[in-house]
């Protein structure tokens, strides 16, 4: 049976992971879709779309984009070429995509690569607290006081 012919208007895997770049390094940034829409002259809307990778990004607007971000443009297509081989990874990198996962992966990136046991440590306790999700034991948490 023949491979389905893409709509070549349709966005592709690449599209999907230059906009997943776009957000990680605007999150970086610590800019809104607001604030980055404002400085490249499009809504925020559009932002969501591009970062969505339901859109894509026109060359002259990526450029202003990287401008904004101040990255060279070709940082925004890093890991395209393999999103384009296994589009599993963008699964994987969807983790990302998630605000508070995102400043998960941020604060764990500045724990000093020497502290390998800490770092080991905190993977094997998000690793049993997810495990224990799977299976219906809500983690233990301290109850917090209301108000």
């Amino acid at each position: 049976m023949p491979d389905k012919l893409q709509d070549p208007r349709n966005p592709t895997l690449v599209d999907v992971a230059v906009g997943r770049n776009v957000r990680v390094r605007r999150m970086a940034r610590g800019l809104s879709q607001t604030d980055l829409a404002n400085r490249v002259g499009v809504t925020f809307q559009q932002v969501q779309k591009y970062e969505a990778g339901s859109n894509r990004i026109s060359m002259g607007r990526l450029k202003k984009i990287a401008k904004v971000l101040r990255v060279h443009v070709t940082t925004l297509f890093e890991g395209s070429d393999e999103a384009e081989k296994n589009p599993a990874l963008l699964d994987a990198s969807a983790l990302i995509h998630n605000k508070v996962a995102f400043r998960l992966a941020q604060s764990f990136a500045m724990i000093p690569e020497s502290e390998r046991k800490l770092r080991s440590s905190l993977v094997v306790m998000v690793e049993h607290i997810a495990a224990a999700q799977r299976i219906g034991r809500p983690a233990k948490r301290k109850k917090s006081s209301p108000g």
